[in-house]
């Protein structure tokens, strides 16, 4: 399949194969838009079944990352890489040096940090070929670092607020949620709804991931397949995407969709099926944006913890922006956000923050 003709290419930029036969890395790096700024997005390492699941994975990445900075009113816009992992080509520091310097040739139109199949380690490795990453250790009070609980604060917020839409409760004292996925983001929001009085059922893939979340939190464990359609109120999908589609979504159980995963529909008309459901999903890029959020003001360096956190808790705002048109409307959650993010970026402001100002900056 070509590239421009392939389904989820929507007027990229740019993109960027890269191969080192020295470290063994290959990767795709996906510009979708620098209209509000420089593209900022994380890097995953996936072992991916070929090649066309990986140029799909980063194209869908990269727009739902212009899509996320825009309606979190950052001054990025969007750009994700995935790296193809193999039992060829395992984890070293040769060849996340080597991708820092596909990172460097970029001059600057791309941004990296973590995301799945990545660490802050790994990241400091980046590090050492170019200044274009983020997601870093920091001192003192200073906003950044790893970005997990950031993400999960932050879908922990618009959990309270879309069960407070849709089954009209004030707390979760006693709602049932189901947490799919239990690693960095899914921990940590396991804690947070735990905290609040949740009951949880979880689900992973990885063992080490399930023994911590078994000894920390009173949790039911169901195997990876059920997760899907426990008899809960919210299913919160933290793993990977293109897990909402036309042969799952009628057997939801769930009320409410509210997790930190990329890409959670299949395709946009999934939307409209969780809708006719009566299901309320409050789209990922929305509420997962927590993360970003972290490590756009750590990559700027304009704010401390405190003022990362009170940008985060205006998350539950914009969904219930969202949720409120999409009642108005009756058009489905997704396409509403999907046309607010796209109305942002056609203006090329972000909060009053021009693309070129901040461009600028960054790359002087």
């Amino acid at each position: 399949m070509g590239v421009f003709s392939h389904p989820e290419f929507d007027r990229h930029e740019s993109l960027h194969y890269v191969q080192d036969p020295a470290s063994g890395l290959m990767a795709i790096i996906a510009i979708h838009s620098t209209a509000l700024g420089p593209a900022a997005g994380g890097c995953r390492r996936w072992q991916y079944a070929n090649d066309d699941d990986a140029l799909t994975d980063a194209l869908r990445l990269s727009r739902g990352m212009t899509y996320k900075n825009a309606i979190a009113g950052l001054p990025f816009g969007g750009g994700k890489a995935v790296i193809l992992a193999s039992d060829l080509a395992p984890k070293s520091p040769e060849l996340f040096r080597s991708f820092g310097r596909a990172v460097a040739a970029l001059d600057g139109r791309y941004i990296t940090a973590e995301d799945v199949g990545v660490s802050v380690d790994d990241m400091r490795i980046v590090q050492e070929e170019t200044q274009y990453v983020s997601g870093l250790p920091q001192s003192g009070d200073s906003a950044g670092g790893d970005p997990s609980p950031w993400t999960a604060l932050g879908v922990f917020l618009a959990i309270k607020s879309a069960v407070r839409a849709k089954l009209r409760r004030e707390d979760l004292e006693g709602v049932s949620v189901a947490v799919q996925g239990v690693g960095h983001v899914g921990l940590h929001l396991c804690r947070l709804l735990h905290a609040a009085g949740a009951r949880l059922t979880v689900a992973d893939v990885n063992g080490d991931n399930l023994r911590q979340a078994r000894e920390e939190l009173p949790v039911t464990v169901v195997p990876p397949p059920d997760l899907l359609y426990a008899d809960v109120d919210v299913l919160a999908p933290c793993a990977l995407g293109n897990i909402l589609t036309s042969v799952t979504i009628p057997k939801l159980r769930a009320s409410v969709v509210a997790g930190a995963a990329n890409n959670q529909l299949a395709t946009a008309i999934d939307g409209k099926r969780l809708t006719d459901r009566g299901i309320l999903y409050a789209p990922d890029y929305v509420i997962n944006s927590g993360g970003i959020i972290s490590v756009a003001r750590e990559y700027l360096g304009q704010s401390c913890e405190d003022e990362v956190r009170a940008e985060i808790e205006r998350i539950p705002e914009r969904l219930e922006a969202i949720v409120k048109e999409a009642e108005e409307t009756g058009e489905p959650t997704n396409l509403v956000a999907d046309k607010l993010a796209r109305r942002i970026v056609a203006s090329g402001n972000a909060d009053g923050s021009t693309a070129g100002q901040v461009s600028n900056r960054l790359i002087a």
